[in-house]
Order: C-alpha cells, then structure tokens, then sequence
C-alpha cells in the first residue's frame, strides 16, 4: 500500500488544534489567545475538575447547547488534569501575558485621567513594553493598542502549540465543540504540526490526486505506532471528477450556513468557506468538497466569528485558493485581531485586504466591500464587511449576519452601488449575549442586564425588510443560521417553528412573497442558473436546480 497511489478519504476530517482545544480565531493572535486560554479553557477545565457530574448535566440539557460545560460524560477526569497541568507547564508564558494586559487595563483606569500618557510607560508592565501604545479616545476614556505584528514575532505566538487531528467520520452530526478538548481517542492521528505545515495541502489533495502514502507518511512524520491507523484513511477509488462550470449563464451554489459558491465560465467566487463532508449516508442533501471547483479565484471572509473563519475547511482549501480577501485590520485592538496578518501566519500567501466602499475588478466582475453593522455586540470591531458582487449587469449582496440598526446606512450605500438582483441575509436575531464569546477579552465584568442586551444577533424581519425597501430586489435568501446538522458542533444552534429566528425569518419570507419576491430560508444544498443581464422588472429569469 505504501507504494501505491492512493486518494485520500473524503470523510477524513482534518481537525486543527490549539492546545488541544479547537482552533478558531482567538486561539490564533496572542493577545486574545492569552485571555481565552487562561479565562475559558483554564475555567472549564477548573469548573469540570471540581464537579464533572454537574457538566454531564448540563450536556444533555438542550438549554445549555454552547455553554461551558465538557462533553466527557463525567468520566477522564485524571486527563482534563494532566491537561491542564500541561497547559500550565508549556503556556505559562501566555498566563504572564494574559496577566500583564489586565494589569495594564487597571493602571491605566487608575491614572489615565485626562493629563498626558507618556509618563504612565513607565508603569507598563515589562512584557509588554515595546509591544503597545497608550492613547485616548475623544471622551478621554484611556486604552491601548498592541503592535500585533511584533507580538507575533515574540514568545506569545508559538506555533508548536498547534497540532492537526487526522479521524474519519460516518455521519453529520458532532458535539459543541468549543468547550471540550481533544483528547487522545484510538480511532484519531495527532499530528504535532503547526498550521502553516506544508504537509496539510499535499495532504488535502489527495482528495483529488492520488500520491503513495509512503510520501504523505514521511513529510507528516507520521510514526510506526500511527502507521496501521493513518493508512485507513486513503482509498483506491477514484474520486468523482469536478466538473467545471462552463456555460454563459452565472450559477450560484448554497454549501449551507453562510457558505455560496458564485461562478462562471471565467471566475469562481466562495464566501465564507464551510463545507460539510461526504462518503457517508447523510439526512440533508447536500455539496461538499467534491462540488468545489480546482482552482477557487477568491474566497471571501465576511467576520471574524469562528462560524466564517473555519480552520478545519480553509486550511484543506489553502492550496485551491488564489486569492483570500478579508476585512481591513488596523485598531491593535484585542477584541479586533488582524485577519490578513493571522492568515498570513497560517501560511495564506495572497491575503488581499478590503476596505468600505472599496472595489476589486478582473474581467465583467466587481467585488465591492460594504460597511456591516451590529452583531458585535456594540465593540468598536472593524474586521467585518458586508459584499457587493456584481457579474456584467447582475448583482448579489451579501449582507451576512449585519444587523440594520440604520437604515440610511444602506439608502446612502444604494445612492453609490443602485439596486441588487439578490440579497443573502442571515437572520439569526436573539444571538448569544456579548460575553459568551467575548467575556475573557473583557476588562471588568459587565451587569447580567448590560450583558443580555449587548448580543451577537443578526436582523429580525423589520431590518430584512429595510433592506428590501432599500435595494429592490427580485429575490432574496435567509442562510440556514446553522441548523444543518454538521454545523452543530460549532452553532450549537437548535431552533424550533417557535423559536424568534424562525418566526421572523417566515414573516420575511411571507411579506416578499406577498410583494411577488422570489423569498426562501435556505437549508442543505441550492443551485441556481442566473442570467448575466440581471432580471427585468417583475419577470424571474433563474432556472432553479434541486439535487
């Protein structure tokens, strides 16, 4: 077998680790990696240490999905300790780090009363001197900004913490993810690699070209011990073939979440990667990494929220994507990491930064970033974009999880970008309240009230109307909001016909179809044929395809 060429599995899950914790964003910049390693995992771990019945509980409890609690049924006590034992031993760095912020945070609340800064420098904490610099906001309110580049270049980010776990699945269906390390199972393959490792694209394409598994054991120094296992995750069996889209018309793929390929003969378009796997019986039909095509032009971020930056389906990607684009990063804030400096570190070579208002052209096709607001949970975050994408006269917005707190935003944006043909929109409106995800960044603790009333929620029906008051469009889409099922593990989203997400999403749905809009909630898999002239007034050119 080792000779021979093989394919690899296309139910192999290539899973990236930090710390043994799933890798998402603020597992990546060393300041927000500091505050979540010592704030949430060292607290859940701590927490299921003391009382790991009481986590049992909570799992099985529908209204605890994404909160704090392992997934370990009460049982490996003794490894959560050595974990986290581990943890201290090779992290202690980062809990210096973590440490030193805070103390920053409370010196500068004690003394930065309006007078100049420079004399506080002195009272930085000496870590972090050379690394930040002091400032003032226009009500005098005193922070700081990181020179993130050089925090990437000191001890703080340390790629030897990152692993990849290599496991075949059979179903759709994963547990919450976030709040439950990987420990070692039979049935995985640790491979103590960083995430730059070159060894993850020749390994990703073999899901496509075949290579011996001799070579793909030696460039992931895969041991003898790992060797029996690793081997069972290549097949003989030829792949399927992509078949390139090659027809005059525009066709749009709906991959699930947020997730829609736009191609062309000449170009192909992919926001928000996320991509279910294949090779197994699934309840819900839909494309996977067999429907990409070879080559994606542009793979496009909306935020940084760790369901639109997935590791586990961009790191496969890297060698397919040419161009990466994301929001444009400049604060230094910790709550406000640097995409195109975090990807470029994750070994993204062609990171192309995009600003409001700004455009990108090639060929009969535009791509124009548009401001995003809400859904932040008021943090002054600029890492986010909403996207105009026009092909020839056609034009699709994607509006991802913007909440329209201001709908004169967007009557100002129309007076620059003129009507859309199609609006995708997610309309996940009660959203997790603001600590939920940012609670470890946060300098002092926040009310309960303050808490719920600052949430990580999309538009309910009033917004999504706003915007089809705004950009007349003939057709408009509502994303899943992660109720496919293998977006469980990292939504932890169930909703029920009587659940506000839902409820709205209909009422949407049923006013546009009322006005004779094409209006659909998207869920598994859509294709849609458009024509490159856009649609004339009341008449529907999209020839729709179900798989």
């Amino acid at each position: 077998m080792n000779k021979q060429l093989m394919y690899l599995k296309p139910n192999v899950v290539i899973e990236p680790l930090v710390d043994s914790w799933y890798a998402w964003p603020h597992l990546i910049s060393p300041g927000t990696a500091a505050m979540n390693i010592t704030k949430r995992h060292m607290d859940i771990m701590e927490s299921y240490i003391f009382n790991p019945e009481a986590h049992a509980a909570a799992v099985q409890n529908p209204k605890m999905l994404g909160g704090p609690f392992m997934d370990f049924g009460g049982g490996r006590v003794d490894e959560v300790k050595a974990l986290m034992d581990q943890t201290c031993k090779d992290r202690a760095h980062m809990f210096e780090l973590a440490k030193a912020i805070r103390e920053l945070n409370n010196m500068l609340q004690a003394s930065g009363k309006g007078s100049s800064l420079e004399p506080l420098y002195e009272q930085v904490p000496d870590i972090l001197k050379g690394l930040v610099e002091l400032n003032y906001d226009l009500q005098n309110n005193p922070s700081f900004r990181f020179f993130e580049s050089l925090l990437y270049k000191s001890e703080y980010y340390n790629p030897e913490s990152q692993s990849i776990a290599l496991w075949i699945t059979d179903n759709d269906h994963r547990p919450f993810c976030l709040s439950t390390p990987r420990l070692e199972e039979p049935h995985i393959v640790r491979l103590n690699i960083p995430f730059n490792h070159k060894g993850i694209d020749e390994l990703a394409k073999m899901r496509r070209q075949p290579q011996t598994v001799e070579y793909i054991s030696a460039l992931l120094g895969i041991t003898p011990e790992q060797q029996p296992l690793f081997n069972t995750f290549f097949t003989e069996e030829t792949p399927v073939p992509y078949k390139k889209y090659t027809g005059d018309k525009i066709r749009m793929r709906y991959f699930g979440h947020a997730c829609i390929l736009v191609e062309t003969k000449d170009v192909s378009i992919l926001m928000d990667p996320l991509i279910s796997y294949y090779g197994y019986h699934s309840d819900v039909e839909h494309f996977s990494d067999v429907d990409l095509p070879d080559t994606i032009d542009y793979a496009i971020i909306t935020h940084n929220h760790q369901d639109h930056v997935l590791f586990e389906t961009l790191l496969p990607l890297r060698h397919k994507i040419k161009n990466l684009i994301v929001p444009r990063t400049r604060g230094g804030r910790l709550e406000d990491p640097e995409l195109k400096l975090m990807f470029n570190y994750l070994g993204f070579e062609n990171v192309v930064e995009l600003d409001e208002l700004e455009t990108i052209r090639f060929a009969d096709t535009t791509i124009t970033g548009l401001p995003f607001t809400g859904e932040h949970c008021d943090l002054n975050i600029q890492s986010k974009l909403c996207y105009h994408v026009q092909v020839d006269k056609f034009s699709l917005l994607f509006m991802a999880d913007s909440r329209i707190m201001e709908p004169m935003l967007y009557k100002r944006v129309h007076d620059v970008i003129g009507n859309v043909d199609v609006i995708f929109l997610g309309m996940e409106c009660d959203g997790a309240p603001l600590t939920w995800l940012y609670g470890p960044l946060m300098a002092k603790k926040i009310s309960r009230e303050q808490d719920n009333s600052r949430r990580l929620a999309g538009s309910d029906c009033k917004k999504g109307m706003s915007l089809v008051d705004i950009f007349d469009p003939q057709e408009i889409y509502v994303y899943a909001m992660g109720q496919e099922p293998w977006l469980e593990f990292i939504s932890s989203l169930k909703y029920t016909d009587e659940s506000n997400p839902i409820v709205q999403s209909n009422r949407l749905i049923d006013e546009c179809t009322a006005r004779e809009i094409v209006a659909e909630r998207l869920f598994g898999e859509k294709e849609i044929l458009y024509q490159r002239e856009g649609f004339t007034k009341k008449t529907a050119l999209a020839q729709e395809q179900f798989a």
